[in-house]
């Protein structure tokens, strides 16, 4: 007579609670992985503290090629969401340091536009460029 033993081990997702024992009688999920795909950190998706919105915003715009239009209309285009919506996801991708705007001025200080970075990682204050100064001094009037 054979004797019949399932043997179980377990694999363990690093830095998670989760695992599953191999050999254990469970639903599967398999990835067809398809060309033109995207290859990200997962630090903004593990990210508590941003929406589910900025997650995907974020994703998306990692995901786009570089000469992209990277504007509110531009990601307006491509997705079901408003402007406004757009908007406040970009603000909180701002605020959390995942995306750092610079604003442009012209030679006589008005605003010309804002140069936005996208970062995966979110970029703390000291980490950011440091803003100059304008000239406290008043100018003589004659």
């Amino acid at each position: 007579m054979y004797e019949t033993k399932t043997v179980f081990s377990a694999l363990i997702w690093p830095e998670t609670s989760l695992c599953t024992l191999k050999g254990a009688k469970m639903t599967v999920f398999h990835v067809e992985k398809n060309t033109g795909y995207t290859i990200m950190e997962n630090y903004h998706l593990r990210d508590k503290s941003l929406s589910l919105k900025a997650k995907g915003l974020l994703s998306q715009m990692l995901s786009l090629p570089e000469e992209w239009d990277y504007t509110l209309q531009g990601l307006v285009y491509i997705n079901r969401e408003q402007l406004d919506a757009i908007r406040q996801a970009v603000h909180e991708l701002e605020r959390a340091g995942y995306i750092v705007r610079t604003r442009e001025r012209d030679n006589r200080g008005q605003r010309r536009g804002a140069e936005y970075t996208i970062y995966e990682e979110p970029q703390l204050a000291f980490d950011l460029p440091a803003l100059e100064k304008p000239a406290s001094e008043n100018p003589m009037l004659e």
